[in-house]
């Protein structure tokens, strides 16, 4: 298995479309505004999603997609794999062209092959369901830092003497406007 950007794109559009979802379809173009994803590039991976099973399309006024399977049953090698497939049996017949049977060939296709192991074990044991709560757990901390830093400077402004807010005087022009039509008056 590969790391691509394709596979770490999709694994990011999903976890969008799990966090807002709630049961009702989330189209493509507010996940590619609020990830920063071409439209046209989510389209061929949620095409590839939709093939393997793990999101569903709703066609029509206020379509979508949702996902075709709970979030705490689909891993991020699920989507990985899916997002990659096409590419991942390129690779895999070019890197049949490797010459592995050389000793040093042998223990460097038994490190990779540990090595990838180890990484599918790891994207495996993780699901959308746990990238989604991390997520919110993210945004609960922003916004407590926000409020923290909001509150620490109400306090430092509290002491410090403010302006008076300076209005127009009556019947002074407070516009380039006013004062043009004010000049036509005279």
């Amino acid at each position: 298995m590969r790391l691509t950007t394709r596979g770490k794109m999709a694994v990011t559009a999903i976890t969008d479309l799990a966090s807002r979802s709630h049961g009702h379809p989330v189209a493509l173009p507010s996940i590619s505004a609020r990830q920063g994803i071409s439209l046209s590039y989510l389209e061929d991976i949620f095409s590839a999603l939709r093939r393997a099973g793990l999101v569903r399309s709703i066609r029509g006024p206020g379509g979508g997609y949702t996902l075709a399977r709970p979030a705490e049953e689909v891993s991020v090698a699920d989507i990985v794999k899916a997002s990659d497939r096409a590419m991942n049996e390129e690779t895999n017949d070019a890197g049949a062209n490797l010459r592995e049977d050389s000793p040093s060939g042998k223990m460097t296709a038994e490190l990779w092959t540990s090595f990838h192991s180890r990484v599918l074990d790891y994207l495996q044991s993780v699901t959308v369901a746990d990238l989604v709560a991390q997520q919110g757990q993210q945004s609960a901390d922003m916004a407590r830092n926000s409020s923290t830093r909001l509150s620490s400077a109400v306090k430092r402004l509290k002491g410090r003497s403010v302006a008076k807010t300076q209005f127009p005087a009556q019947n002074v022009p407070n516009s380039v406007f006013a004062l043009a039509a004010a000049g036509l008056r005279s």
